[in-house]
């Protein structure tokens, strides 16, 4: 899958459904990029591709008029030198000069792909994926950088990384690294990206791209709520079936740069990866720096064809294999229930009957260890309060697991609070400068995760309890931002790694975990959607979403959160009415049919609803388990935008078109409506499908073209479907479609 032009120093890397394409300068050495998008041919050579006319501006070169870097495309560019946009790296030389000049050395390529130590990245066997390695040496200094390209064989999509060594003899400080650099042809572009707060994350935004720089960023620690590191650039015509697209996300859970800078040539300098704003990384002599991952992918089929591909590709590659099979289990979490007023006898009321309605798991969410009765405390001291739990963990989680259900435990990690003995023992531990003011959010300070020993000591504190008890799952939760980041531990030059360091710990006591207890099944969070992000995905293969869990809001949510990420890693539940965060009142109908779009759970107190009612919840139980593989394992598909339209529709088919779940929303009821048909996506068009066990049987191309009636016929009283749209606010719709062998 890899080409090389030896004579003309030319890299091709194409599977057939894709082309990257790039090449050695003349004369300078420096990698110049031209082409990425549908696979092309390949050439001898690609010298048709190459750019060059004498325009005004400096030239790299004495006497050329055709090296002036602003004016080409490059792979991994430096500011200055002749080209003034911003720049993938930047180093800070011992002279004080951020002067580069990377050349070319070598390349290699290897088969197969293996995870690298300490941070998050895809993988995959020599069959699967190629690699291409190309090493640039600073002709000022002993650096050398690596630009590492994978490519599957099965995906359009190239994985980016690079590497800084400084094989001098003087320290360097690097004061800005991304991951990816791509500088494409704008062809009248625009963008999208997911942006937000708490309760209300993922929300889309499309904007067309514009002269200058646009970006999205995070300064907090973490991904946050406010931004998502991924985007996607496509073309103005492009739809969720039809246009150009390009995709790209990080893969990391802090401090974030996904930016676009379109310059007065019209090329769109695409660029991704740790923010260079508060960060600075001292590169010792013989010492490396490695960037977090980033992965590129190409549609020509709309932005539907894109989510698809990130979706089967974090699967394949980045969730880890284990999860890729297993079933996930419905879980009822007690936090909505009860939130910290519980005691043993009151859990074991919804457990029990949770497990009479066929939920598989019980978490027991905040509020079980120290004296922690509210959120102003008890952080930091993981040790069961036995006022609630007279038997502690390990003697509820034994009584659960005797009612046939699997047990699971909350914990907040990273951190503590000030009437711990952790706290009294190491106050350096926490993040903050202790000369000067340190903020608290949600009554609580961050944990100095950059420290080894504080990682270890937490790690100690959770493996007593998992492994005192028959615990099968961790929801590990982060509730707030790191606001005043500095290490007690590192000497001031340092304190512009604090950032990045305290990620690589939170990845280390994720490793930690995984390997003490590797069948552990680890649901991320952050206040919701926090660090919903696919660097953790490869240490937990599923994220609570969002602390909102009103349905109709969610509907946004999930649909935003599903242009980059499949639907087994969106936490997704049912809750209370009227809900905890809008007080919007919900049918247990409606919050079934959007949370059976995700892992599936509740957060309420089941022990409150009558027959009727728990007889609702046994049944989406059973519902979800029997469509749970193909939820979480088929195609899954856009058909209504909740940022566009008061009716909202989605749908997964099966790998092998022989069945599919089709979910409709409507938000507000309205009178008299027009007659609607709801057309379909991804079916087999020769394929007879009955909709709903019903008699009506229709083939896939009528599904697509004509769609689901969503009325009755009241001249025969025999709709096409059995159900029909509720005249009320907040309705939903289910359908389940199965092939029909034909005579």
């Amino acid at each position: 899958m890899i080409y090389v032009n030896e004579e003309n120093l030319e890299f091709h890397l194409s599977n057939g459904q894709i082309s990257y394409i790039f090449r050695v300068m003349e004369s300078t050495d420096i990698m110049e990029q031209l082409y990425f998008g549908e696979a092309v041919d390949v050439y001898p050579t690609y010298d048709f591709l190459v750019e060059r006319e004498v325009k005004p501006g400096n030239n790299l070169l004495e006497g050329s008029g055709t090296t002036s870097l602003e004016q080409i495309k490059q792979e991994f560019p430096v500011y200055g030198t002749t080209d003034f946009r911003y720049s993938a790296v930047e180093v800070e030389y011992p002279t004080g000069d951020s002067i580069s000049h990377f050349a070319f050395q070598k390349y290699e390529i290897k088969q197969g792909k293996e995870k690298v130590n300490g941070l998050p990245t895809t993988t995959g066997d020599p069959e699967e994926v190629e690699v291409l390695t190309v090493f640039l040496k600073d002709r000022y200094s002993g650096l050398v950088l690596e630009l590492s390209y994978g490519i599957y064989r099965n995906f359009p999509v190239i994985t980016r990384q690079s590497k800084i060594t400084n094989y001098d003899e003087q320290s360097m400080r690097l004061e800005r690294f991304l991951s990816m650099n791509l500088d494409m042809p704008n062809e009248d572009y625009e963008w999208l990206h997911l942006s937000g707060a708490w309760a209300r994350e993922m929300q889309l935004s499309r904007d067309k791209i514009i002269t200058g720089v646009q970006h999205v960023s995070s300064t907090r620690g973490a991904t946050g709520h406010m931004h998502n590191p991924m985007i996607a650039v496509c073309t103005p015509e492009t739809t969720e079936f039809s246009g150009k697209v390009y995709g790209f996300n990080l893969i990391y859970s802090g401090n974030f740069l996904a930016q676009i800078e379109l310059d007065t040539y019209d090329i769109a300098r695409i660029q991704l990866g740790i923010n260079p704003f508060q960060f600075s990384w001292e590169l010792a002599p013989k010492e490396s720096f490695l960037s977090p991952e980033a992965v590129m992918v190409f549609s020509s089929d709309g932005l539907n064809k894109m989510s698809q591909s990130f979706h089967d590709f974090y699967r394949e590659h980045l969730i880890a294999k284990q999860w890729q099979t297993e079933a996930r289990p419905v879980l009822i979490n007690n936090w909505e229930a009860t939130y910290f007023d519980f005691n043993e006898e009151k859990i074991l009321e919804i457990a029990e009957k949770a497990s009479s309605l066929g939920i598989d798991l019980f978490v027991l969410d905040d509020g079980w260890f120290g004296t922690r009765d509210t959120d102003n405390g008890s952080l930091g001291n993981w040790v069961e309060d036995k006022r609630k739990l007279p038997k502690g963990i390990a003697g509820l989680a034994k009584k659960i697991t005797a009612l046939g259900m699997k047990f699971g435990l909350w914990f907040e990690p990273e951190m503590i609070s000030k009437d711990t003995p952790l706290y009294k023992k190491h106050s350096d531990w926490l993040i903050g400068n202790p000369a000067k003011n340190i903020s608290h959010g949600r009554n609580q300070y961050v944990l100095d995760f950059s420290r080894p020993e504080v990682v270890e000591a937490i790690f100690e504190q959770m493996a007593a309890v998992l492994r005192d008890a028959p615990i099968s799952y961790v929801k590990w939760d982060m509730n707030r931002y790191i606001s005043e980041a500095y290490s007690n531990q590192l000497p001031a030059q340092r304190q512009g790694e604090v950032f990045h360091r305290y990620i690589l710990g939170v990845y280390e006591l994720y490793e930690k975990l995984r390997e003490a207890f590797p069948n552990l099944l680890i649901e991320s969070c952050a206040g919701g959607g926090g660090r919903f992000d696919a660097g953790l995905l490869y240490y937990a293969p599923q994220a609570w979403l969002s602390d909102d869990t009103d349905a109709i809001e969610r509907l946004k949510i999930q649909y935003g959160a599903s242009l980059g990420y499949p639907l087994s890693a969106i936490g997704s539940h049912v809750s209370v009415v009227p809900n905890h965060q809008v007080g919007r009142l919900t049918s247990l109908e409606t919050r079934g049919n959007v949370a059976m779009f995700g892992t599936f759970g509740y957060e309420l107190d089941i022990t409150q609803y009558d027959e009727a009612d728990s007889d609702k919840i046994r049944k989406q139980v059973e519902q979800f388990k029997a469509h749970q593989s193909l939820i979480h394992k088929g195609d899954f598909y856009r058909l209504k935008s909740p940022f566009e339209s008061n009716e909202i529709a989605w749908m997964v088919v099966s790998k092998d078109r022989k069945e599919a779940l089709v979910g409709w929303y409507q938000v507000l009821s309205r009178p008299n409506p027009s007659y609607q048909r709801l057309l379909l996506q991804g079916l087999a068009s020769n394929c007879a499908y009955r909709i709903d066990g019903s008699d009506q049987v229709r083939k896939g191309r009528d599904l697509m073209n004509i769609g689901l009636l969503l009325a009755d016929n009241q001249l025969k009283k025999l709709g096409e479907q059995k159900q029909t749209i509720e005249k009320a606010d907040f309705s939903s719709l289910l359908f389940y479609l199965q092939e029909v062998k034909e005579d």
